[in-house]
């Protein structure tokens, strides 16, 4: 069993769409093993998202990722990090497959709706940016 992080993002979250996006997630056979609401400081965005810090994106990512709640989820299954990367559809929301959570809910490519992790070591990370060990699920199979 694999795991990742998947953030649904303050654009998200205003739209009042968290239902919907964990519904995609459910539907497609993903296990949420932990979830909880939390809004980032503008410092832990910028330690969240450090990987981007010379990135011309990386002060207004950072402001906007702080600027509202936000989801986190730690998503369970086989293959889960790359089915989560096609649920959730191309960065740029014009560039999306339809029936991707991207194409149905974000606005632009930074207003996009969800984050999700690129790989197994990032995921790793990321999971423990917002979790700790005792609160994540044990999985069933």
């Amino acid at each position: 069993m694999e795991r990742t992080l998947s953030i649904i993002k303050p654009d998200a979250v205003s739209k009042a769409v968290i239902g919907k996006i964990i519904d995609w997630f459910e539907r497609k056979g993903i296990r949420i093993v932990a979830m909880k609401m939390v809004r980032m400081s503008k410092e832990q965005a910028e330690a969240f998202y450090a990987v981007h810090k010379d990135k011309p994106f990386y002060d207004s990512l950072t402001d906007f990722m702080s600027s509202g709640p936000v989801v986190v989820m730690v998503l369970e299954g086989e293959n889960v990090i790359q089915k989560n990367r096609e649920i959730m559809g191309a960065t740029n929301p014009k560039d999306a497959a339809p029936g991707t959570i991207r194409k149905e809910f974000a606005t632009d490519v930074e207003k996009n709706a969800v984050h999700g992790s690129d790989s197994p070591e990032t995921a790793k990370q990321e999971i423990a940016f917002f979790f700790s060990e005792y609160e994540l699920l044990s999985s069933t199979k």
